[in-house]
């Protein structure tokens, strides 16, 4: 029995659900006299918002279809494109979360190894016109190619499988550092995926080498077939070159994820491994390598973890639980936020941005309003430098952000937001104020971070159209929007206040009026017990390291410096204030914000010593562990409180706004599964299979 015979006994009857992505085969005559050629089509008979994906049953199909023209003799070329706007993005992965064994798994990475690189073994040339997004196997899959075109136009490329818990396994560990050199295929490998899954687009791709021509998307097509003809006549001959660095790619590469992760993630340290192996490996001992990997890392819990995560933000995120019919929101043609500082800025330059309506910004003076406008002019000038917008787009983003020292000016605004200091006393006057001005269907929105809404709202006429629109900063690149009913919001205003938070392409998710909401609330129950252990004498530095092995992107203290001490002393306070039982208020954290340091790190991330002292004089130290069960049990308690007072609908909200607001790893799965799988949570939050983690 042959290898496919084998692999399609073993994969040919799971996963009956798969999205069959066809390769359609039709013959092309190539300008300049230069022959014919093969040119494939992959196409799962959907359009662009059903991406091409691959499971068994593509890829027998692809390999059919290879298979018929390896055996002709009349062609000159075989080329691989995409449907509209979409070239292929890699595995089907909901076929990868059904994967039951090994063998399977084994059996995948071998298959797919088995057909993709026949595109590089026909012996004739092969091209890739990447038409669209190519990511993952559709990124490897023109890997194999022995040349490759791309858009202009494509909007994303990327290996995203450490992301997700994986490594790219059919060919992208050992043909991309070739292709690009080491460093620059760590790039795409390690450091994107682990920076949010940052994507490049077409002409990057062509910039760093990944592909040999770029075009326009208007004629693309076109023009990739003429060079093609080009190539295959001698008339356009491409270099590669050898690169060398290896081991300095791979070492500083290492340093990276460890600084990153400490260990906690399998999958940046098996793609490390295997770039490191392409070195020297032929491609048989590689891809058998990348199978190896490939096979362990999809029956591990990271892998179950990242897809939970993933589901979470590509599905939940884009359907937000409890919000009302879309219908009812009004429409927003004016926006005034109330402040100049530099959140205040920061949302004025996003609404600008995204709802490209007029932005009025008011404040006490006029040099603090001459700063928040400029802050907004100078951001669009960098965004014209960096060619994200064009000249014209930047004149415009400049012209729609006005300031004001008057409220006069909201007269006509459809959406005010305040961003002012976090004291209820100031937060209700400015509403005061901004009432008396502005039309009665206005909708009125906080960016408070803690504060009751209802008791903010208590004063005003119309207390209905008050909502809660709370912001992470950086406002620009945090996903996450908190969404804030009030005892008394209306429909409209929560429709509305949906409707501009999917315009500024944030994810939007309901939240009960509680104190600090959820992200806040959750991250001042962890940053509070880790406080309490070192105030009850447990060495700053080993709290400070107690949880490295989650892999979380930044320590207790370190959080602390960014968001500020003062700040986080406020948001205790509040929440002790309204559970005396469970948040407390470190005495030593107040003497820190007394001193006026920033934190207790210098600004080279050293310690500071007098920082560090103000914690000392507790007779009771924790080992790391204790610490780390005490944070973990205290915030499975809060988790569990939270759910029954309905804060959020569902387990899975508090996982989103942990992932998307706090930065909780990919590879944990979210938070409520994580607690669940290390037996923190008992009874368990979320139903067996519901996380599609294993317990």
């Amino acid at each position: 029995m042959s290898n496919m015979d084998t692999w399609r006994a073993l994969l040919s009857e799971r996963n009956t659900d798969e999205v069959v992505t066809k390769a359609l085969v039709r013959d092309v005559q190539l300008p300049y006299g230069a022959g014919t050629m093969a040119l494939i089509t992959l196409d799962n008979g959907f359009d662009h918002t059903k991406p091409n994906t691959f499971g068994p049953h593509g890829l027998f199909a692809l390999n059919g279809a290879l298979s018929e023209i390896a055996q002709r003799t009349d062609l000159a070329a075989v080329g691989v494109t995409g449907k509209p706007f979409i070239f292929a993005v890699g595995a089907d992965l909901k076929g990868a979360a059904a994967v039951a064994s090994r063998e399977e798994a084994l059996a995948i990475g071998a298959l797919g190894h088995h057909v993709f690189r026949r595109l590089g073994e026909l012996g004739i040339p092969s091209f890739a016109f990447v038409n669209g997004a190519a990511m993952g196997g559709g990124l490897e899959i023109a890997l194999h190619c022995t040349y490759r075109t791309i858009s202009a136009g494509v909007p994303a490329v990327a290996l995203p499988e450490c992301f997700l818990g994986l490594v790219p396994g059919w060919g992208g560990t050992q043909l991309l550092p070739r292709l690009i050199g080491p460093a620059n295929a760590v790039k795409l490998v390690i450091e994107n995926p682990l920076s949010n899954n940052r994507m490049i687009k077409g002409r990057d791709a062509y910039e760093l080498g990944v592909a040999d021509a770029v075009f326009e998307p208007a004629d693309f097509l076109e023009e990739s077939l003429r060079w093609a003809a080009r190539v295959v006549n001698g008339e356009v001959s491409v270099e590669r070159e050898t690169h060398d660095g290896w081991e300095k790619a791979v070492a500083d590469a290492r340093f990276l994820v460890d600084m990153k992760l400490r260990g906690a993630s399998p999958a940046p340290y098996r793609a490390l491994d295997l770039i490191a192996l392409a070195e020297t490996a032929g491609r048989d001992e590689g891809f058998a390598a990348e199978d190896e990997a490939l096979a362990d890392l999809l029956m591990s819990d990271e892998l179950r973890a990242g897809l939970y995560s993933f589901d979470l933000v590509q599905r939940r995120a884009k359907r937000p639980a409890g919000a009302p019919d879309r219908s009812l929101a009004r429409k927003v043609t004016k926006v005034g936020v109330v402040g100049a500082g530099l959140m205040a800025s920061q949302m004025a330059l996003l609404f600008a941005r995204r709802l490209e309506v007029p932005v009025v910004l008011t404040d006490l003076d006029q040099a603090r309003l001459d700063k928040g406008v400029g802050y907004v002019h100078a951001e669009a000038d960098k965004l014209l430098a960096k060619g994200r917008i064009s000249q014209d787009q930047a004149n415009r983003l400049k012209a729609l952000v006005t300031g004001s020292l008057t409220k006069d000016a909201f007269a006509d605004a459809d959406f005010v937001i305040e961003a002012v200091f976090e004291e209820m006393s100031v937060k209700k006057q400015v509403f005061a104020e901004v009432e008396a001005v502005v039309s009665e269907e206005c909708v009125l929105a906080t960016n408070t971070s803690s504060l009751s809404l209802t008791e903010m709202g208590a004063g005003l006429a119309h207390p209905e159209r008050l909502v809660g629109f709370h912001f992470f900063n950086p406002v620009a690149v945090m996903p996450l929007l908190e969404i804030i009913k009030g005892a008394a919001t209306d429909d409209a205003t929560l429709a509305t206040a949906f409707a501009v938070g999917k315009s500024l392409k944030k994810s939007s998710v309901l939240v009960k009026d509680a104190p600090a909401f959820v992200v806040n609330r959750l991250l001042t129950c962890f940053m509070g017990e880790v406080v309490a252990a070192v105030d009850e004498g447990t060495p700053l530095e080993t709290a400070e390291h107690a949880l490295d092995g989650l892999g979380l992107p930044m320590t207790p203290f370190a959080l602390l410096q960014l968001v500020g001490p003062a700040v986080g002393l406020h948001v205790a306070e509040t929440l002790h204030e309204a559970f005396p039982d469970r948040f407390g208020v470190s005495e030593n954290m107040a003497k820190l914000v007394e001193s006026g340091k920033p934190g207790v790190y210098r600004p080279d991330f050293t310690l500071d010593p007098e920082a560090v002292a103000l914690f000392a004089g507790g007779t009771s130290p924790s080992t790391a562990e204790q610490v780390r069960e005490r944070v973990l049990r205290a915030l499975a308690t809060e988790i569990r409180i939270m759910l029954d007072e309905g804060v959020v609908a569902a387990p899975q909200d508090i996982d989103l706004c942990m992932i998307l607001g706090a930065g909780w790893p990919f590879h944990l799965g979210g938070i409520t599964p994580y607690l669940d799988r290390a037996g923190i949570a008992r009874p368990r939050f979320l139903a067996p299979g519901v996380a599609s983690v294993p317990a």
